[in-house]
């Protein structure tokens, strides 16, 4: 995996992604809305792409020539009814097949483990999307990671717990750091393609 684009690049997750990726000696191709939201000490490390994610031909011109793709779509905590993420990764699905490249990383939710009836009320609408997401990565061809993560702390990395196709959340909250890390290192591990992981910081 010598060449990645990351889809998010400037939210939390994304960041850390960003981060872990550079720290690799991976080429990153950061697709971003606005520039400037990339911190200073990271812009002279990754080619910047400036896109938006729903405009088909801007993922297309950022999949080309990359060998994996991670995808760490949010709301910057907004909470209302949203298909922008699932359009964008249906936009990402498309140029991936169209370019010919395989592997794909996505950050989803733990609160897709629960029934629907007990996913808190504040979350379905951004988790519907995010069953959009899982539904079209599943149905593609890609080597897909579906990452489930459940609270995403703001805390330095520490041990971590992976579950392959998990049927529920290995623990409470995961470290940005270490989802943003596993986000990229995922891509070049076989054994987490076609699958749902479980991840958490142990207890």
């Amino acid at each position: 995996m010598k060449k990645v684009v990351i889809f998010g690049s400037t939210g939390m997750t994304g960041l850390c992604a960003v981060e872990a990726a550079v720290k690799k000696g991976i080429s990153v191709r950061a697709f971003v809305r606005d520039p400037a939201k990339l911190p200073e000490n990271l812009k002279n490390q990754v080619e910047i792409f400036q896109g938006n994610v729903l405009e088909p031909d801007s993922v297309a011109d950022a999949v080309e020539g990359m060998d994996g793709v991670v995808i760490a779509l949010g709301t910057n905590n907004v909470l209302d009814p949203t298909s922008d993420m699932s359009e964008g990764t249906k936009n990402i699905i498309d140029a991936m097949r169209a370019k010919n490249v395989k592997v794909v990383s996505a950050c989803l939710s733990a609160f897709l483990f629960y029934e629907p009836s007990k996913v808190p009320p504040r979350f379905v609408d951004l988790n519907e999307d995010h069953k959009r997401m899982y539904e079209a990565l599943s149905e593609s061809p890609l080597d897909y990671i579906l990452v489930f993560p459940p609270h995403i702390a703001n805390e330095p990395s520490r041990e971590i717990q992976v579950e392959v196709n998990a049927k529920s959340s290995p623990g409470r909250s995961i470290s940005k750091w270490d989802l943003g890390a596993f986000l990229v290192d995922s891509l070049s591990e076989p054994k987490y393609y076609k699958a749902v992981i479980g991840i958490a910081n142990k207890a």
